[in-house]
């Protein structure tokens, strides 16, 4: 039971740290300023489910996928680099609230479709960290079954701590007002943008490494 309890806790402050709903929820904020509390609401709730299976989907498989495709880590974390630098230039010039502000209920739709999954789930809230993370885990649990409901569990909480954290974040939104909002997007666009390179960086330098060292 106390080895239970200690995996429990590995799993919930790695999970909660790789994460870090409080470092994602000024960027969800800046993306959904405009958007009205049952829509925001409705964005948080989609990309944490999405986030949520597709850990669970790559704490099964993952190491089974990246060997079929002979994807490494490192190279998620240059691919989610990009998206990231491209999503935080788009913040940087104030862009991503042009579809916002429209009357037709299609393209807020597609608006709320496309940012929840990508970039809020994938690579925000589920980013290489903790795809690895959880791949690691799963082998740590072996073939104890109660490991892994204990793992599958953790992760169910600590997204639906990072959902409750995105929509109690909105209650800052509603107070700064347009100009705030602005302000606060472009902001946040140049620290996504920061940590785009930081994400690409660190999957290209291993991979740098690995071909010199052969060479």
């Amino acid at each position: 039971m106390t080895d239970l309890y200690t995996y429990g806790l590995l799993v919930f402050t790695s999970f909660f740290t790789l994460i870090n709903p409080l470092g994602t929820m000024p960027i969800f904020m800046s993306m959904t300023s405009t958007l009205n509390k049952q829509r925001r609401r409705q964005t948080a709730k989609k990309a944490t489910l999405v986030a949520f299976f597709t850990i669970i989907a790559f704490a099964f498989s993952g190491q089974i996928l990246f060997n079929f495709f002979g994807i490494s880590v490192h190279s998620f974390r240059i691919v989610g680099g990009v998206i990231f630098f491209a999503m935080g230039w788009d913040m940087l010039q104030a862009r991503l609230g042009s579809m916002k502000h429209t009357d037709e209920e299609e393209k807020i739709d597609a608006y709320v479709e496309d940012i929840s999954i990508t970039p809020l789930a994938i690579p925000m809230i589920c980013g290489p960290g903790a795809i690895t993370n959880a791949i690691i885990l799963m082998e740590d649990a072996s073939s104890n079954i109660m490991f892994k409901a204990t793992l599958i569990g953790v992760i169910a909480v600590v997204l639906l701590l990072t959902y409750i954290i995105l929509i109690g974040g909105s209650k800052f939104t509603d107070r700064l007002g347009s100009t705030g909002n602005k302000v606060m997007m472009r902001l946040m666009g140049l620290i996504v943008m920061v940590i785009a390179v930081e994400f690409f960086f660190s999957g290209l330098k291993p991979i740098l490494l690995g071909i010199l060292n052969n060479g």
